[in-house]
């Protein structure tokens, strides 16, 4: 007998996936959500925490980019270690 829930969708992470494929569905999600489309992110599972890793151009990449991850990841503890970049305008130079 069964001890997976039977109303669970398909799409719901639980304790019975293997981390491999947590992070694989949810960096694919990264990539595909029209709210981020970022390929950039690197995802960590271990154990019941998420780690994702990067940079994006502006801090509300980086919330959008965590939520995106706890809707595809539920019950892992989410640790959004994702940096913010300054990005520059073309043409302007860096003093150094």
């Amino acid at each position: 007998m069964s001890h997976e829930a039977p109303h669970a969708p398909h799409h719901a992470a639980s304790h019975y996936d293997a981390p491999h494929y947590v992070a694989a569905r949810v960096q694919r999600a990264l990539v595909e959500d029209e709210r981020t489309n970022e390929m950039g992110i690197r995802v960590d599972i271990r154990g019941d925490q998420l780690f994702l890793r990067g940079q994006v151009e502006a801090p509300e990449r980086r919330r959008l980019v965590e939520a995106v991850a706890v809707e595809n990841a539920p019950g892992l503890k989410v640790h959004n270690e994702v940096t913010v970049i300054e990005v520059r305008e073309p043409g302007e130079e860096e003093t150094l």
